[in-house]
């Protein structure tokens, strides 16, 4: 049972540690929000998201579904018709400390970003697949309950961390530079793995 957990809450962190798409996201929304509180819809959106896939890739029900090549190919071309246009909005956003309100969005946009980052991103679901899905086999009954469990801890754990280093990051930027620099730096991530999806697919 506790190698169980150990090794769930060491393949989840490797997995969700690098800088990607969803994290820079969660973190923005952190750094623009005015209120921690406010940063809420996109942590629990993108806590929901993982947990959905990480359920998934144990169930073994994705691995299915992505076994379907046109499934697998519609997948990589909505992510990366999405990804290019959220780096390009997200490119041409406003950051200056007078428009952090129009910076920080609403929940609704919140938890449809959050989503759309979680769920259209191919790359981050193949992980989640080949990593998480692969691993789950070796265990059975509550040991792979536990397994399972202390994944989806650490993505709920990581993303409310993330959004906080960001908030406390947002209270002393007062020129709204880093939020400027920020919004550059995720547009080139989401550019780049679209890029790499595009590579994928041909």
């Amino acid at each position: 049972m506790f190698q169980a957990i150990m090794q769930g809450i060491l393949l989840s962190f490797g997995l969700i540690l690098p800088l990607g798409v969803q994290n820079v996201f969660v973190f923005n929304q952190g750094v623009t929000q005015p209120r921690f509180i406010r940063a809420l819809p996109v942590i629990i959106t993108a806590s929901l998201c993982d947990t959905a896939l990480i359920s998934l890739a144990i169930l073994g029900v994705s691995v299915i579904i992505l076994a379907i090549p046109t499934i697998k190919a519609i997948l990589f071309l909505v992510g990366i018709l999405f990804l290019a246009y959220m780096g390009f909005v997200t490119w041409k956003s406003k950051a200056s400390r007078s428009t952090t309100q129009d910076a920080a969005l609403s929940p609704k946009r919140q938890i449809t970003f959050a989503a759309s980052v979680s769920l259209l991103n191919p790359h981050a679901i193949l992980d989640t697949i080949g990593v998480i899905g692969t691993s789950s086999i070796s265990y059975s009954g509550m040991e792979k309950i536990a397994f399972a469990l202390a994944c989806i801890l650490v993505s709920w754990i990581w993303f409310f961390s993330l959004a906080l280093v960001g908030r406390q990051v947002g209270r002393l930027d007062k020129s709204g530079r880093f939020i400027m620099f920020l919004n550059k730096v995720s547009s080139i991530i989401m550019w780049g793995t679209a890029v790499y999806l595009i590579t994928q697919l041909i």
